[in-house]
């Protein structure tokens, strides 16, 4: 590993508003930033913002993003000290952890033992169980033996949740209402966990009627300090998958708010965790609150935390991997105003949030006070199947949650994506509903409450202007690069057999 302190220089294994978004950290902290980009995402934003890129040759996301070969490879070469995972792809892979130490360099998240052990549901719930945490009734172990866990299913009660063990995002999940169902729901779930994760262990937990996800967010050092900022609310959710959030929650009282804080807080210390990490939650209609997860990596929303309690995340998890301790503590974090943030996802809510693809015609993102865009597209961007389909997060914040409501809404209504459809309709939606706005809401909204309509009077069409605007735009884009391996027409590039450089 390098030593505590030798950050200068820092690969971005990813792509998107989460590479750019780490990119401007790694720049505010004086550093340079290297991108590895797929072809199909050479004229992205966070490619022409990098002070390098290079290309991962081929097509699917095992040839480029998921390629620990080749981007090892590209980290030497290009001489960085450390590799930035991001989210998703590699973020979590405690083989490429290791591997970016066996480079001699510094990976920018928990340990690999501490991925190993968090990465495994089963091993976290164990995990949480010792450090005192209430879980979910269920087993701690993998499913062995389905006769066994029917019996176990029938004590705990139905309906019965059957869940991945390696995995997140709603795949390899089902809910058993009877015992008659079980074992085949049980097949579905681990056929689903071993193709989407490699990894077809499941266990079982008790299914909660109506929860809210709340999750807390931790930071912690070497030096053993541990500290939570908050929670964030995640309840508004399509196939296991959070759409709209907020910090703080509007059903939290300060002593359950440091409950929560006080139990993340215990489960980190539990494995010696460092960095930044979430410690994710269900929340009954009693309150009582069960652990459900650790995310071990920056969360997609993650500047709703940063906006209501004034610290870039981003900085601090790479300040702590090149050695800095934290020098702030529990009692001088102190939030204020509230924060919403709407995941701008190129999906049709009409026809159940399935993915739209095509090409961005135009692009007007909000601005204004209290307004943030973490975006990773611009006019040209080619949205594919191939990848999440999250094209930018709106964050608003004021100075209290009615207030925050009314700056999103009018930020959503300013906010322009022609080409592909988007969740900018459902968002709006959703913040003029009642139980949105009473904050009465659980994990179920959409199921109970939204019906979508075609004549939906809040969805973004292309006007005549709109079509004028596009047509403009494309004119002025750089035109398609035929060969791979070219860098953008742009002064600010030039071209060498080892990559793009900023000049």
């Amino acid at each position: 590993m390098k030593p505590a302190g030798k950050i200068r220089k820092i690969l971005i294994a990813n792509r998107g508003e989460i590479a750019l978004r780490i990119q401007r950290a790694v720049r505010e902290l004086g550093m340079q930033s290297v991108a590895v980009f797929a072809s199909n995402d050479r004229l992205a934003p966070f490619v022409i913002h990098s002070d390098e890129a290079y290309l991962l040759d081929g097509v699917s996301t095992a040839d480029t993003y998921l390629n620990i070969p080749r981007i090892l490879s590209i980290a030497v070469e290009s001489g960085v000290d450390a590799i930035h995972p991001g989210y998703g792809f590699l973020s979590e892979n405690a083989e490429f952890a290791e591997a970016v130490a066996a480079a001699g360099l510094t990976f920018i998240g928990p340990r690999p033992d501490v991925l190993r052990q968090l990465g495994s549901k089963t091993s976290a719930r164990e995990l949480a169980g010792r450090a005192n945490i209430p879980i979910v009734p269920g087993t701690v172990e993998p499913i062995t033996d389905i006769q066994a866990a029917k019996a176990i299913a029938a004590s705990i009660g139905f309906p019965i949740l059957i869940k991945a063990s390696g995995g997140g995002g709603g795949k390899g999940m089902r809910v058993a209402s009877s015992p008659e169902e079980f074992e085949n729901l049980v097949e579905r779930a681990s056929s689903e966990a071993l193709k989407s994760f490699a990894d077809a262990r499941v266990y079982i937990e008790k299914f909660l009627i109506d929860p809210r996800h709340i999750e807390i967010q931790i930071l912690a050092d070497s030096a053993d300090n541990v500290l939570h900022f908050g929670e964030r609310e995640c309840s508004i959710q399509r196939r296991h998958q959070k759409l709209i959030e907020e910090c703080p929650s509007a059903i939290l009282e300060p002593q359950l708010r440091q409950q929560m804080g006080e139990a993340a807080v215990r489960i980190a210390r539990q494995c010696s965790y460092t960095g930044v990490g979430t410690v994710e939650f269900l929340l009954d209609k009693e309150l009582n609150f069960y652990f459900l997860e650790v995310n071990t990596r920056i969360q997609v929303e993650h500047p709703i935390t940063e906006m209501v309690y004034g610290i870039d995340l981003v900085k601090w998890q790479i300040e702590i991997s090149g050695g800095k301790t934290i020098p702030f503590t529990q009692d001088s974090i102190k939030p204020v105003g509230h924060a919403i943030e709407c995941r701008i996802c190129a999906e049709d809510p009409e026809n159940g949030f399935l993915p739209s693809t095509g090409d961005v015609l135009s692009y007007v993102p909000s601005e204004g006070p209290g307004i943030r865009n973490d975006s990773g597209i611009t006019v040209g961007t080619k949205v594919t199947s191939s990848y999440d389909p999250l094209l930018a997060k709106l964050i608003a914040w004021d100075v209290d949650r009615t207030s925050a409501i009314a700056r999103m809404t009018r930020a959503l209504e300013d906010y322009h994506v022609a080409g592909v459809k988007t969740t900018i309709p459902f968002c709006l939606w959703t913040l003029a509903q009642p139980a949105f706005v009473g904050g009465s809401y659980d994990i179920n909204f959409i199921q109970k409450f939204y019906k979508p309509s075609k004549s939906d009077p809040t969805d973004r069409t292309l006007s005549a202007a709109g079509i004028a605007l596009a047509l403009l735009e494309d004119s002025l884009h750089p035109s398609a690069v035929t060969d791979s391996n070219a860098a953008p027409t742009s002064s600010h590039w030039k071209n060498g057999p080892e990559g793009w450089r900023r000049r």
